[in-house]
């Protein structure tokens, strides 16, 4: 494993945890389940895009954004975490390249937007739970359970990596199988559904917002990173999971949309939630709670991956001296157990807040934080192109720098959607912008209180 020094804003050896058994890390297919629900979590929450962008589209988004979106990401990440495989991934990666302004707001940036994006699947899960149960739609009924997933899933990540990464893998095969026969059996009912009776759509998704929520279900290829010191033989088994991760999601979107497709079921039919209702019309009762069991899971799967990914960033900065040192601490399963409920308790905050909405602001936060890992891949090639790369972006330095271009660019569409989205009386971009802005004050007022940067904890300068 390489070390975290070097010329350029060096690392603490604490980002290593050289002592840690073999058996408790993450090997390739552990690690391309758990990429799999920080990313995608399986064909749910992909129903508005064919509601707004209809069928044909909707396949071309699905295909293209892959393409456009998720490989140059892939092939970034692949590079920096088999160059510099330490615990906090991309922030590690910005802070050794730009400095420690610019790695607090990569932190920042993607710690405030985990606020909102890990609103999103305790929504999901509630929402088809609600297709099989309405009672729980009810009296705030569906809160209770979404604050529950949010509890339950904080609880398994206190339990250590090794059992949110075994959950993946069950999960992973538990939520494919319905899908599998929902491909299956739709060319078997070949223009059938066309009159089909359906719930009534109350979906408002139009052609930029399929394309936001697309953009969405292919995002958080970096999540992975962040698991770095606990994944086996890092620098070999990024880049494999990585491309492999791509494969298997961008299928799992696909087949599934084209087969039901050939039923000619109307696409303003489909609204989030609408998988249920699809099964049951391809295989009756059994098919649909299946379906509704599956998103479920979808959901708790992703948002319990997710908790692993994230927590990991306030303790790299405690490590780092970049947040106060009781962010740092760990249990006896190397658990950053304190890390894991002060982000909870946020986590929880944004739990009432619409779908849609949630996607815009994720996105455009999440955007920016994007963009400057981008930005680090091209520093690091020119102020250290010593470092050994067990994997490159293809085509030098040119390579580099075009990987980044297509990822900004459909970025675009987002600032256009987020001037008309509206949260807390103000639109979605000045709301962002003001995020983002807090991330520049929060550093200064950190400079100004611990210039020298908090205590390293006890238990992480013994390691």
């Amino acid at each position: 494993m390489a070390t975290a020094s070097a010329t350029h804003h060096p690392l603490p050896p604490t980002l290593l945890s050289s002592k840690k058994k073999k058996s408790a890390r993450l090997t390739l297919w552990p690690l391309v389940a758990a990429t799999f629900f920080m990313v995608s979590g399986g064909t749910y929450g992909i129903e508005d895009i064919v509601h707004g962008a209809g069928y044909g589209r909707a396949i071309l988004f699905l295909i293209l954004t892959p393409l456009l979106w998720s490989l140059p990401t892939a092939f970034m990440i692949g590079e920096l975490s088999s160059a510099l495989p330490f615990e906090g991934g991309y922030y590690a990666w910005v802070r050794r390249s730009m400095g420690n302004f610019w790695g607090f707001q990569e932190a920042w940036l993607s710690l405030t937007a985990s606020i909102f994006d890990m609103a999103i699947y305790p929504t999901l899960f509630v929402a088809y739970l609600t297709r099989l149960f309405p009672w729980f739609a009810e009296n705030h009924r569906g809160l209770w359970v979404a604050l529950g997933v949010v509890i339950v899933c904080s609880l398994l990540n206190v339990a250590g990596v090794k059992v949110v990464s075994t959950t993946s893998l069950w999960l992973f095969f538990a939520l494919s199988s319905p899908f599998l026969l929902v491909a299956l059996l739709s060319p078997l009912k070949y223009g059938a559904l066309f009159h089909a009776v359906t719930t009534p759509t109350t979906s408002k998704v139009d052609l930029i917002g399929g394309l936001l929520i697309c953009m969405w279900n292919y995002m958080g290829w970096d999540n992975a990173s962040t698991i770095a010191t606990e994944v086996e033989r890092p620098q070999r088994t990024y880049p494999r999971a990585m491309l492999a991760a791509v494969t298997i999601v961008a299928l799992s979107y696909i087949i599934p949309v084209a087969a039901v497709w050939t039923t000619h079921l109307p696409a303003g039919a489909w609204e989030t939630g609408s998988w249920a209702d699809i099964a049951g019309l391809l295989g009756g009762p059994a098919l649909r709670i299946a379906l509704v069991g599956g998103g479920m899971f979808s959901a708790f799967g992703m948002f319990n991956a997710l908790v692993m990914s994230y927590s990991r960033l306030p303790l790299a900065m405690a490590q780092d001296g970049m947040l106060p040192s009781i962010f740092g601490k760990l249990n006896r399963r190397r658990a950053p157990w304190v890390a894991i409920i002060a982000l909870a308790i946020g986590w929880a905050a944004c739990l009432n807040l619409g779908f849609e909405r949630l996607v815009t602001i994720d996105i455009l936060i999440y955007g920016i934080s994007l963009a400057l890992e981008f930005t680090a891949l091209v520093v690091l090639r020119i102020r250290e192109p010593r470092l050994r790369r067990p994997f490159r972006v293809p085509g030098g330095m040119f390579g580099a720098v075009a990987v980044g271009i297509a990822p900004v660019l459909l970025l675009g569409f987002d600032l256009v959607r987020s001037q008309s989205e509206q949260v807390a009386g103000m639109s979605s971009f000045a709301f962002g912008a003001i995020i983002i802005g807090a991330g520049v004050l929060a550093y200064v007022l950190k400079q100004a209180l611990k210039p020298a940067g908090w205590g390293v904890p006890q238990e992480q300068s013994a390691q």
